[in-house]
């Protein structure tokens, strides 16, 4: 069957530096690799109407902004299939026959939906559809006989639970569905990104994230405002790298090449800092100032987003062929999907449309019946 990924994001907001490192340069790394026989990638606008049903205006703009944010980063539309989840009913359909494989109890057990379900302040206002979001994510997967899984750790419980699935269905049915396997960033500073404010996740809605598409402006006045050692008062006083998010920041996106361009001394040729190490060290000991590293970081972030915005700024002009390439990846995927949907539907027993033995046995049924009724209908009249 060959190896195939599935991957994407709910279009709740502009993706931000966290998707960056935690999945999109990991994408078009694995689609330029020549490894994968497919690759397809979800704007799952579907699932984010289960907590945004109020506004859906919301959901539908954010479908271009991902899809803008996806090309620009790179992703190859001639290399893999950008799909919109709501274009492929087929997922739907497999959402529901996984349901029945799967109890309300392990819902409520799974540390992502669980976290999740507080992040947003759900109690007795939880929609069904946020529920079942590792079941819909089960569907994605397997629709696409999807084995390879980019993901964040925090998604690693989704992936487990979708193997659950595939297990159960496949221990009733037959052998059906395929098993995929989780594949995380090499980098594991890129597992998860905290946000400007020093919090443990990125999040839209608290304002603490460095959009991919921000200005150079914009990236500059959010830098400069990062959370860093709030006891490193004086450039004296010695600072604390470890868990700091300027110097996570930097774990995540600085290269060599970035010190030696920024720190090099353009008279004597020598360089302050030859490496992240080095930087960390004097900060340790005292005598680096937070604001001297922050302009680092901003030269190091703008080096990586500047050609991310450039092309983004081009695409901007071409929004109709932009989403004719959904439309288009959409077709694609619908058509694998059905493919699937069909072969679950046989092996649960509900493919009509080719069980022919079923509507033999039910014509020769009925023939008997009928040809009983008749010779008692006989019978009677002697």
């Amino acid at each position: 069957m060959g190896n195939i990924i599935l991957t994407g994001d709910r279009p709740t907001g502009r993706l931000h530096l966290g998707h960056l490192v935690g999945s999109l340069s990991q994408r078009v790394q694995l689609q330029n690799s020549g490894m994968y026989d497919e690759m397809y990638i979800e704007i799952a606008d579907s699932q984010a109407t289960t907590d945004n049903s109020g506004n859906i205006q919301k959901v539908k703009d954010n479908v271009i902004e991902v899809a803008l944010d996806y090309l620009s980063c790179g992703i190859d539309p001639k290399k893999c299939t950008i799909f919109l989840q709501s274009e492929v009913p087929e997922l739907s359909d497999l959402t529901f026959y996984y349901m029945n494989l799967v109890t309300v109890a392990r819902l409520q057990r799974n540390p992502t939906v669980k976290q999740e379900i507080v992040y947003r302040g759900f109690q007795n206002t939880l929609p069904v559809g946020f529920m079942t979001y590792p079941i819909s994510q089960a569907a994605d997967i397997t629709a696409f006989d999807a084995n390879i899984i980019p993901v964040g750790d925090d998604q690693l419980p989704m992936i487990e639970q979708t193997r659950e699935i595939v297990r159960t269905f496949n221990r009733l049915y037959g052998d059906t569905l395929v098993e995929p396997q989780a594949v995380l960033p090499q980098n594991t500073v890129c597992h998860r990104l905290p946000g400007t404010d020093g919090q443990a996740k990125m999040s839209k809605s608290i304002g603490n994230c460095i959009y991919l598409a921000d200005s150079k402006e914009e990236v500059k006045r959010k830098v400069m405002g990062m959370f860093t050692d709030p006891n490193h008062l004086r450039v004296q006083d010695p600072g604390v790298t470890e868990g700091n998010p300027v110097f996570i920041y930097l774990s995540a996106f600085s290269k060599d090449k970035h010190f030696e361009e920024y720190f090099k001394n353009s008279e004597t040729g020598e360089i302050e800092y030859k490496n992240l190490d080095e930087l960390k060290a004097h900060y340790e000991r005292g005598g680096l100032g937070d604001m001297k590293v922050k302009k680092f970081l901003n030269y190091v972030l703008e080096d990586t987003l500047a050609p991310i915005r450039a092309r983004r700024h081009e695409l901007e002009k071409h929004i109709p062929e932009v989403y004719q390439i959904l439309f288009e990846g959409s077709e694609k995927a619908r058509l694998k999907a059905s493919k699937t949907l069909s072969r679950v539907k046989a092996a649960i027993g509900l493919d009509y449309r080719n069980d022919y033995d079923l509507i033999n046995s039910q014509v020769e049924k009925y023939a008997k019946l009928h040809a009983e009724a008749e010779t008692e209908k006989k019978t009677k009249k002697r």
